[in-house]
């Protein structure tokens, strides 16, 4: 039996400059960071023939090509899995569709899974980019990149996105001071949206193809935003990302009329009101987490919970993808 897990994340700047319809164009550049909230994947043998799945549904498949849910099915090809006995379950701390880049956290501990059944040896880039490949070239998902990578690596990483549709790595270099501080005054809060990134990508996606003006100078602008809260968080300036994090979300919500609605704007004025000095919607928006950055945590959670939202509690994980059973 063999069980892997992958880190979910929450983007910390410049979220949207990673999709390729705009970065091999310009180049985009991102921050975001590992959190131990977990999609764990377990793959053993059964004695008999045939494909068992679970996941959000339960499927057998004879074959390869009858299993329905894409990412397994293709990973099985890519990976030239032979053996036809396998049974292969996920589990998931947090559901999908909540903005947490569940389904690159899936693909990456699927992929490390397979590859542990196989006996090979995999580093972290080739994990992302094969966990890429298949939702991005062969699945021709309207997605990014950062949620493979941010996966596969772990931490509070720098990911830079080059116009040959190569991507770069490097750690934040942040003190541990800022990053408790990070960690103490950044507060995640479901919103009760469960939510498709698709429709919402897809239109970011058209644009920036189109070379749509007003999209491309909107992912310029949040691109710079991105270096600016790289300098600010390297300098220990951690209030100075929370107003960053506000003007963020001003241009995020720009991008799509789905970004948000006028529930999810009431919420995020009382949070300003409360003790938050910034926040967005964490993924594509439309729903799932709402992160705000506040000093005054208490005021902030009293305030949320009688808004009725639930908060889940995170801290950053360095590790990234890995194995924690090989039996």
């Amino acid at each position: 039996m063999i069980i892997t897990r992958s880190p979910l994340r929450v983007s910390l700047a410049g979220g949207g400059t990673d999709l390729p319809s705009y970065s091999r164009e310009y180049g985009g550049f991102l921050i975001a960071g590992a959190i131990d909230k977990y999609v764990y994947i377990n793959v053993h043998s059964r004695f008999v023939d045939g494909f068992l799945l679970k996941y959000s549904h339960m499927e057998e498949a004879a074959s390869i090509d009858e299993i329905r849910h894409p990412i397994i099915r293709e990973a099985l090809r890519l990976l030239d899995v032979r053996a036809r006995n396998l049974e292969i379950t996920s589990m998931a701390d947090i559901p999908a569709g909540t903005g947490l880049g569940s389904s690159g956290s899936f693909g990456t501990a699927l992929l490390k899974a397979l590859h542990t059944y196989k006996k090979n040896v995999v580093h972290p880039h080739q994990l992302a980019e094969q966990a890429c490949h298949i939702e991005l070239d062969i699945l021709k998902e309207p997605i990014g990149k950062q949620d493979q990578f941010i996966a596969a690596y772990g931490g509070v990483t720098c990911f830079e996105f080059a116009k040959d549709n190569s991507v770069s790595t490097s750690p934040l270099v942040i003190s541990e001071e800022t990053l408790f501080n990070l960690e103490d005054n950044l507060l995640l809060f479901f919103t009760g949206y469960l939510r498709s990134a698709s429709a919402i990508l897809k239109h970011q996606d058209d644009k920036s193809r189109l070379a749509d003006p007003e999209m491309i100078d909107n992912l310029h602008f949040v691109k710079e935003l991105a270096e600016s809260t790289k300098q600010a968080l390297e300098r220990g300036d951690v209030s100075e990302f929370g107003r960053l994090m506000n003007i963020h979300w001003e241009h995020k919500k720009a991008r799509s009329p789905f970004m948000t609605n006028e529930q999810i704007d009431q919420w995020y004025r009382c949070a300003l009101s409360n003790g938050a000095s910034g926040g967005k919607l964490i993924g594509a928006g439309g729903g799932g987490f709402l992160m705000f950055y506040a000093e005054d945590k208490a005021r902030l959670r009293h305030a949320m919970r009688e808004q009725g939202l639930k908060e889940v509690r995170f801290r950053f994980e360095f590790e990234g993808t890995r194995i924690i059973s090989h039996e």
